[in-house]
């Protein structure tokens, strides 16, 4: 009797622990979503179409940047201009950068000036029914309590206008405490070190994103995730990286000599505008360099959707693609859209 009372006692408590547990594990309301992430908003053909195949709803426009300028003061930079109208239907999320050197540079007295830029932007632009901000940081543990207390400001200040906060969320701070925010966008893209020419897929490889894994089911912040249909083209001296090349055309056979498993080799000297130096307007390529071009193929992109869902059912509720671009569209196919897309 008394081994009876205690089996019924373990299962009680088992049931109530489970009745207990949080359910956080998907976001509110969620919408097929992509990043716009240019620094003028307008849309081809190409581009409106693919938001009308796949019924995307939901658009994170970056609005700006926000940095340490030469005067050690924080200041936006980049600004989006808008070119175009938003299509009816889509839900716009302005969503913000900010480097991550500004996090110790006093971020806790931008947090007002930072939302009314924004709602003066939509203003401005005509931009309606926005209901939520979105910061974009790789905080670190050294800049985590600067980081957070300026999220917690920006929360206030948008829960005052009824809007919400959310913030992007990369692998290494899946076992960290998360921010204060409404939900978090796991960024499946980026895992791996780009200047290692000896790397495997920096943009995205499984075996980068299995060690994290093991944090998901138990991350108390909402989440959905965010997985790249972009490609690099990363420039090297040697194996001393140098740049990466704004879509540069290397079928150019009096310029690039393929040398097979996407590598091209630098066959004539020649001057190349800039994309990542803000030191110079143009990066110059030698004789000899060489040209990497990486992305992630669509099988690496499905094994991880899949492995995600396995770890925490609800992730993907809600998919953003990185990001809306003619030249990034066409790396897949619809089919692999069609599996990315679904939950």
């Amino acid at each position: 009797m008394k081994k009876h009372i205690t089996y019924l006692f373990l299962i009680a408590t088992l049931l109530a622990m489970v009745g207990c547990k949080p359910e956080r594990k998907a976001i509110d309301n969620p919408k097929p979503a992509v990043y716009f992430w240019r620094t003028a908003f307008r849309l081809d053909d190409v581009e409106r179409q693919f938001l009308s195949d796949y019924k995307i709803e939901k658009l994170y426009v970056r609005y700006f940047d926000v940095v340490v300028n030469a005067k050690g003061l924080l200041r936006p930079n980049a600004t989006i201009e808008f070119k175009d109208s938003i299509p009816a239907g889509i839900e716009v999320i302005p969503t913000i950068f900010i480097v991550n050197n500004c996090v110790n540079n006093g971020i806790d007295t931008i947090a007002p000036l930072l939302v009314d830029r924004v709602l003066q932007m939509n203003e401005t632009n005509d931009i309606k029914g926005v209901k939520e901000i979105q910061i974009d940081c790789d905080w670190t543990v050294k800049t985590q309590d600067a980081y957070f207390k300026f999220l917690e400001q920006v929360r206030q200040l948008l829960a005052e206008k009824g809007m919400k906060l959310s913030a992007t969320i990369r692998l290494h701070q899946l076992s960290m405490t998360p921010p204060p925010v409404d939900y978090g966008v796991l960024m499946m893209y980026n895992t791996g070190e780009l200047k290692n020419s000896k790397q495997r897929n920096p943009i995205l490889d499984k075996r980068d994103v299995e060690p994290y894994l093991k944090y998901l089911a138990g991350y108390s912040l909402p989440l959905c995730a965010a997985y790249p249909n972009f490609g690099w083209q990363l420039l090297f001296t040697g194996d001393k990286f140098r740049d990466i090349l704004y879509s540069e055309d290397l079928s150019d056979t009096t310029l690039y000599q393929p040398v097979g498993n996407g590598k091209y080799v630098v066959i004539s000297s020649i001057d190349l505008p800039n994309y990542l130096s803000s030191n110079s307007t143009f990066t110059y390529l030698n004789a000899g360099d060489t040209v990497m071009v990486v992305k992630p193929d669509a099988t690496t992109l499905v094994q991880v959707h899949d492995a995600l869902s396995h770890e925490r059912p609800g992730i993907n509720d809600q998919v953003i693609i990185y990001h809306l671009n003619n030249s990034s569209i066409n790396n897949y196919s619809p089919s692999d859209y069609e599996k990315i897309f679904n939950p």
